[in-house]
Order: structure tokens, then C-alpha cells, then sequence
């Protein structure tokens, strides 16, 4: 792989110092074949001073430049930088044109080619830094330009852009001119879309999708233009700053490598959300928060931009909070917090408690590919967990006037942190910046322990707090029913500010206190002997779905800190899940009990007996969904039997039989994932993969089958699959993915123990050969996991000593070794007791 260079913050402050960037002119021929494209770009921009500087561009081939009609020498292009000597303070105009290579690794200019019809799509992805396998730019976030972009494509296509475009009568596509934007936001989505469209309050309104999809797209069109208008009308009366772009479209992308991306005017969202098959409303109401979210980033990153990565937290924490606040209030999804709860919270503490963790606005961010591997768990639902408590903490109304502030002082232009707090500050008389020290500034998770004390007859709560942040939390108070031992009802719920000022009377003891009741604070929760007996014997019995989620949480933040046994929480699951109602929580603790305590925390021999149990709990939602009131309760139960499954017969009825007795009948996700599971347990082979992909040729049937071949216990499997992920550059990342996940299974960990070994040895020169999404994907969803021993800690150790990993590579390892190293010890706990 070539040599390309990262872009450093003191090399990005000092092009800033001496550049103004007015104006991008982009044409793109998208007509010139299958490998590349054709790119002519002009810019224009001032020096401020006499000096040197650079930008940036990936070329297959560097065709010509020219600076204020001097030609320039390509050759002088060296790791992806050209040189731009001696410029004169004034007014200069740079024109290069240059052949482009399509990506299939969703970065730059990705290039999808359908397996249903043979359409072909294209769209970019240009952040972090990938603008410059598209066209030359200055790449970075605080040089905002006007981009003008025009597109010449196959006669048959519609091309999208940040812009409302139209054809030409010269068969070319303008978009109409951006206001300001930072060059990571410039977007464009080529080939032969699917489109509905509308408009709203005035606003143009267009959603797309590859036309192999456009049966499903249609089913749901209504259900996404209504939350779409719902948001925008929320966002409308929370900001005081208009929608600032001239359309609005939403195009579902094949391959996407995110959830989706904020392009001003045009979001890009993973064509998964497009449902080929059934889902849950949780699903759908996560398909809502992303719109939500994009929508809010039209605000949060779009209008006003970071002025350097180490503030990607004031794009994505804001984002995060306002697609889970908005959806909750505007559309008919009421109670989205509770998935944030199971699902995004654990996904932040999870982070924040790995070696490689960081604050929610890190300092340390010194250039582009160390910017790269912050949009985690703590960027997003960290950051919008401490933005939950600071609006908790200074108020609904003084919050969203330090945001409209915000807003008001950058409108187009860059902003920081600082900038940030002097907004909230203009309106408020709490010292915003300490606390912004003690949240934004701070690495870890503080522990919240309630102390029930008894003296002179009073009871008081005083809560132990580790850990150094201010918290604004509730503290329920729960008795038991009179009436029905199992349920608990709600006494009250106390406001505690922690630290305290003095112990908190509470009157006669609770069966259960549970301090951030209504999930307020970013913080694990423990619990008193006596609550913790009340949780094990009642914790269905709570009646608020957020607040069993809490619970949850708490559970599993305890056995991977060691003090819960994992057969403990599933001791608990298997009491109390058959009766949960919140689809969130089901699938948040289903997903944690098998893919995590079964496949890793417990010692190998109590596997089985682990599968066992989660089959048993699955079987008792089946028959308690018999009735057909819960369907979506159902398919949970049915996917996850489907994954647990110890033994083929059950399933393989199914399948042979094309549907679950009582329902449902199996759609592709469901055939899929049976086939996967049959493979896996030795039960089909090659023509039963080769018959359902000739019956499902999608896209996501081709995952499918990769999937299910890498899945089967045969020695010529494991190599071909091997082979494909790490000897050829041929898979995209969709692909390769798919046969990760089918690679290493619990059941198959003598057949496959040879690989451990390789893998580190093989992912070092795959991670720098094929860049920083594979890479990513390499120590993701490639990695042993499933072998749970100190010589694989060993291996995996002594990989992270070298110095040749790529920083995608090195973080994703870090951070699948620190999650081994829990598991290693839960299972020496677990052996001990």
C-alpha cells in the first residue's frame, strides 16, 4: 500500500493561520469505467501572508495542476500531499484534474454493484479524511468553502448531492451551491435510485434506495416521512436557528460502513434500515432515533463544525441526546430512553473502562487517525449521557438557550469547547466550565452504592460515591405489594445531589432502593443486600420498563467486574425475562447471556448447560406469544432459539418447513440465520448454501452464504474462508465481515485453534494493506473470541508490543484483549465458587 500521510492538529493550525478557502468547483465523470472516475476541481482561496503550504489528494493518476495558470509538476505529489511553494499574500486559483479509484471498503467513492439486477450505485463517504480519493482539497474541518458540484453519469442514473440537483440539457447534473461546509460533509450518491418524494413547510423531501429495495422502501415510506416531518417540526421549535440547507433527502446506501452520515441535505443511512425482513418496533423506533439524529446534526456539526477532531463529542454526544430526547417527544416511539439505557449506555461504559478510553473531549488528539478511533461508545453515549445530566443539572430552558447562543455566534462557521461554555455561560449562573472539568475532561465510570443506616429509630440513605464527577440523581424507593409479594410498587422517588450535604431521611426500609431511577446520571449503580434480594426475588415485578433497565445494566456491569457470577445473571434471566414486556430489555439481555456469559464467561464444560437454560427461557416466550399479541416479542424468541440452538432437529423442521409452528412464517433473515446455525452444528453443507442464495441472490444473500461457509466444521471451510479474508483483497467490507462471523465458532475451537496464531500474524500486514475500515473490522469482527485462555492473552499481548499496527488496528485489539482478560477472570471466578 502506498505511503499516505495523516494530518496533524499543529499542521492543521497553521494552514488555517495562512489560508482563506472561498470556493470549490468539483466535476466528476462517473462515466469512464468500472476502476476509476474522472475529477476536475478548482478552488479558490486567499493567503494571508507570503509562505508555503499543501493539500491533499489520492490519486490513481495526477493528470495536471495548475496554481494561478502556472502548471505544477504532479510528480511532486508525495504521500498524497502536493506542495504548494511560495505563495504570495493575495487571491489564488488551483485547477487539477486527476483519475480516482473506487473504493469497496465504504470509504471516498464506494462502488456497489447489485447481485438481484446488476445496478450499479455509487455515493462518498468522505470523513475523516477521505475527500482526497474523491478530489484535491485543503482536508480539514475549520477551512469551510462553498462546494459547486457537477456530475456527469450514465443516462439512466439520478445524482444526488449536499444540493437540489438537476440535468442539463448536456446530460449533466449541478447541484445547486452549498452554503459553507467543511469538506468531510461534501457528499454525492450516483446510479439508478428509487425515489419518493415530498415536501414539508416548503422543504423538498426525497428518500432513495437501489431499486431491488424499493418493494420494502414503499411499505414504510410513510412511517419515515412522518418522523422526519416530526423532528423537523421539534427541531423548529427547540431551535431558534432555521433548517439552514435547501432540501432534504435521505438515501439508504448498500455496503455503508456507519449507521448513517450527517451530508448537509443529504444523510446517508446503511440500506439495512430498508427491512427485507420482519423486525421488532424497537427496530424501527432505532431506525427513527438515526433519523432524528442525522436531522439534529444539520445543527450539531453541519451548521456550526468543530473546529479540530477533538471535539467530535460536540458533534455526536449532542446528536445522540437529541435523536433519543426528539424522538421520544415528537413521534409515536415514547420511550426510546430505555434502549439508549439497554443497549447504547452499556456500549459507553463498556469503553470507558477499557485501557484505551478517553474523556468525552480529549485533548490529545494530534492528528486525524488518532480522531479516527474516538467515534465510540464514549463520543457518542457517554457524551449524551453527560448531556442528559447537564440539561438535568442547569434546567430544560436555560440548556437550549446556551444551545440557541451557540448557534447564533458560529451559524457557518467553526467552534470549540470553550466556545461552547462561554454560550452556556451567557446564560446561566452555574459555573458550566467546573463542571464541564469534572464530565468532559474526566476518563471512567464513578460507582453509585446506597448506605441504609438506622439511628434512633430513623432510617437514612447516604450514598458512597467512587469516583470524582457531580451527579443530579433519584433515588426509588420500592415496597413490596401487599397484595402480590412478586410486584413492587413505587413509594417515591427522593432528588439527591452527590456528594451530599447530610444523610436523606427515607422513613421505613424499602425492599429495594435503586439510586438513578429514571437514568439521569452516567454512573454504575450497586445495590444493598437487601435490594439486591428484593432484585433477585422482584425485579419483573418493577413497573417501569426504564427502570428495570437500570437494573439490568447494573447486573451486567457486575459480572464483568467480577463481583456477579455469570450463572448468577443467568439464574436471574431465566426468572424473570419470560415475564419481560420491553422488547429493548429482552433483546439487550438475551444478546449479553448468550454472546458473552455462554460463548465466553463460563468455563467450556458449563456451556451447554448454558444453552440449555437460554433455550428453556426462549421456549417460554414462545408460549406465552401463542396468543399473536406480542409478535415482536416473538421473533426475539425465535431468533435467539434459533441462535442457542445445541442441537439441529427443531430448527431444521423449521426451515424444511418454511415457518415456526404459531408463527412466523421464515423470511430470508430468518432462513439466514438457521443455515448459519446448521452450519455451525454440522447439520447441512455446500448445495443446501448454494440452493438458498440461488433462492436469495441479494446483496444480503450473499452475506448469508459467506456467513453460513465459513461457519461449516470442515478443515477445506476454514481455509477457503481464511483465504478469502486474508490472502485476497476481493472482499468488500460487508463481505468480509459476514465471513468473520461464521469463522470461529465455541463449538469448533479445536478445529480452528491453529488460526489463533495466524490471526495476529496475518492481521498486522491486512490491516495496512487494505486501510482503516477493514482494519477496523479486522480486530472487531474477526477476533478469536471465543478462545478464552492465557495463551491467547499471551499472543494477543505481544501483537500489541509491535510497532508496525495500524491505529485502527492497535485500538480495535486493545480493546477485544481487555474484554478476553474479563472474560479469563470471570471464568476463574466462576471455578472458584
Amino acid at each position: 500500500m502506498a505511503c499516505m500521510s495523516v494530518l496533524t492538529r499543529d499542521e492543521a493550525q497553521l494552514r488555517a493561520q495562512l489560508l482563506d478557502v472561498h470556493r470549490y468547483t468539483v466535476e466528476l465523470d462517473l462515466t469512464t469505467g468500472d476502476e476509476t472516475f474522472d475529477s476536475r476541481t478548482v478552488i479558490r482561496f486567499t493567503t494571508r501572508s507570503d509562505g508555503d503550504t499543501f493539500l491533499e489528494v489520492k490519486p490513481a493518476e495526477l493528470r495536471s495542476v495548475t496554481l494561478d495558470g502556472q502548471p505544477l509538476d504532479p510528480d511532486s505529489l508525495h504521500e498524497d500531499r502536493l506542495p504548494l511553494k511560495n505563495l504570495t499574500a493575495g487571491e489564488h486559483e488551483l485547477r487539477a484534474e486527476a483519475s480516482m479509484r473506487y473504493s469497496r471498503t465504504g470509504e471516498g467513492m464506494h462502488r456497489f454493484t447489485d447481485p438481484v439486477d446488476g445496478e450499479t450505485y455509487l455515493y462518498t463517504q468522505l470523513a475523516m479524511d477521505d475527500v482526497q480519493r474523491v478530489f484535491p482539497a485543503f482536508d480539514q474541518p475549520d477551512l469551510k468553502a462553498v462546494f459547486e458540484v457537477s456530475v456527469k453519469a450514465p443516462d439512466e442514473w439520478t445524482v444526488l448531492a449536499n444540493g437540489i440537483t438537476e440535468r442539463g440539457a448536456d446530460g449533466i447534473w449541478r447541484a445547486a451551491p452549498t452554503p459553507p461546509i467543511s469538506t468531510y460533509l461534501v457528499a454525492v450518491a450516483a446510479g439508478p435510485w428509487h425515489s419518493v418524494r415530498t415536501e414539508h413547510r416548503g422543504l423538498p423531501f426525497g428518500i432513495h434506495c437501489r431499486r431491488s429495495l424499493a418493494p420494502y422502501l414503499d411499505v414504510d415510506t410513510e412511517e419515515i416521512f412522518e418522523v422526519t416531518r416530526a423532528c423537523y417540526d421539534r427541531y423548529h421549535e427547540k431551535f431558534e436557528e432555521p433548517y439552514p440547507f435547501d432540501s432534504y433527502d435521505q438515501a439508504f446506501v448498500p455496503e455503508f460502513n456507519a449507521g448513517a452520515m450527517e451530508n448537509p441535505g443529504l444523510v446517508t443511512f446503511r440500506d439495512e434500515f430498508v427491512y427485507r425482513s420482519a423486525v421488532t418496533d424497537t427496530e424501527r423506533q432505532l431506525r427513527a432515533m438515526v433519523i432524528s439524529h442525522e436531522m439534529a446534526h444539520m445543527w450539531f456539526g453541519d451548521l456550526v463544525t468543530l473546529k479540530w477532531w477533538d471535539d467530535i463529542w460536540l458533534n455526536e454526544s449532542f446528536a445522540e441526546y437529541m435523536g433519543y430526547q426528539t424522538t421520544a417527544e415528537a413521534t409515536r416511539f415514547s420511550d426510546p430512553w430505555t434502549e439508549f439505557g439497554v443497549t447504547r449506555k452499556a456500549w459507553g461504559y463498556e469503553a470507558d473502562q477499557r485501557p484505551t478510553t478517553h474523556p468525552v473531549a480529549p485533548e490529545g488528539v494530534d492528528d486525524a487517525a488518532t480522531a479516527l478511533l474516538n467515534f465510540d461508545g464514549i463520543s457518542y453515549a457517554k457524551g449524551a449521557s453527560a448531556l442528559r445530566q447537564l440539561a438535568a443539572w442547569l434546567g430544560e430552558k436555560d440548556f437550549l438557550a446556551g444551545i440557541n447562543t451557540h448557534f447564533a455566534r458560529h451559524r457557518f462557521g467553526n467552534a470549540t469547547l470553550a466556545d461552547f461554555l462561554d454560550s452556556l455561560a451567557s446564560v446561566t449562573e452555574r459555573d458550566v466550565r467546573a463542571w464541564a472539568d469534572s464530565w468532559l475532561r474526566t476518563t471512567g465510570v464513578d460507582t453509585l452504592t446506597p448506605v441504609i443506616e438506622t439511628a434512633d429509630g430513623a432510617r437514612t440513605l447516604t450514598v458512597d460515591h467512587k469516583g470524582s464527577r457531580p451527579h443530579r440523581i433519584v433515588a426509588g424507593l420500592y415496597d413490596h405489594d401487599v397484595a402480590d409479594e412478586g410486584r413492587l410498587v413505587l413509594r417515591e422517588r427522593l432528588e439527591l445531589d452527590v456528594p451530599q450535604d447530610a444523610p436523606r431521611p427515607i422513613g421505613k426500609r424499602p425492599a429495594l432502593l435503586l439510586l438513578n431511577d429514571g437514568d439521569l446520571t452516567y454512573a454504575k449503580v450497586r445495590f444493598d443486600a437487601e435490594s439486591f434480594a428484593s432484585v433477585r426475588s422482584s425485579l419483573s415485578g418493577l413497573p417501569d420498563p426504564l427502570t428495570r433497565a437500570i437494573v439490568w445494566n447494573s447486573l451486567r456491569d457486575a459480572v464483568r467486574d467480577g463481583e456477579l457470577a455469570p450463572a448468577a445473571y443467568l439464574e436471574i434471566a431465566r426468572a424473570h425475562l419470560p415475564r419481560e414486556t420491553d422488547l429493548a430489555i429482552v433483546q439487550g439481555v438475551l444478546v449479553f447471556a448468550s454472546g458473552q456469559i455462554a460463548d465466553q464467561y463460563l468455563p467450556a464444560e458449563e456451556r451447554p448447560a448454558a444453552l440449555a437454560t437460554l433455550t428453556a427461557l426462549c421456549r417460554d416466550l414462545l408460549r406465552r406469544t401463542e396468543d399473536g399479541d406480542h409478535p415482536g416479542l416473538r421473533l426475539i424468541a425465535v431468533r435467539h432459539l434459533i441462535n442457542v440452538a445445541a442441537h439441529p432437529d427443531t430448527i431444521a423442521a423449521w426451515l424444511a418447513d418454511g415457518t415456526v409452528p404459531g408463527g412466523p412464517e421464515l423470511d430470508p433473515d430468518l432462513r439466514w440465520r438457521i443455515l448459519a446455525r446448521l452450519a455451525v452444528l454440522g447439520a447441512t453443507d455446500e448445495a443446501a448454501i448454494a440452493a438458498e442464495l440461488a433462492r436469495d441472490p441479494s446483496a444480503t444473500g450473499q452475506e448469508g452464504a459467506a456467513r453460513c461457509r465459513a461457519a461449516l466444521p470442515d478443515a477445506a471451510a476454514k481455509r477457503a474462508a481464511w483465504a478469502a479474508m486474508f490472502e485476497g483483497d476481493d472482499l468488500s467490507n460487508y463481505l468480509f465481515t459476514a465471513t468473520a462471523h461464521g469463522f470461529w465458532q465455541p463449538e469448533q475451537a479445536d478445529l480452528v485453534r491453529e488460526y489463533v496464531p495466524r490471526f495476529y500474524e496475518e492481521s498486522v500486514p491486512l490491516a495496512a494493506r487494505r486501510g482503516p475500515a477493514i482494519a477496523a473490522s479486522v480486530g472487531r469482527w474477526c477476533f478469536p473470541a471465543h478462545a478464552v485462555d492465557a495463551e491467547h492473552v499471551r499472543l494477543g499481548e505481544a501483537c500489541l508490543d509491535r510497532d508496525d499496527l495500524t491505529p485502527s488496528l492497535r485500538r480495535a485489539l486493545a480493546d477485544r484483549l481487555d474484554d478476553l482478560g474479563r472474560a479469563l477472570r470471570a471464568r476463574e471466578g466462576e471455578a472458584r465458587q
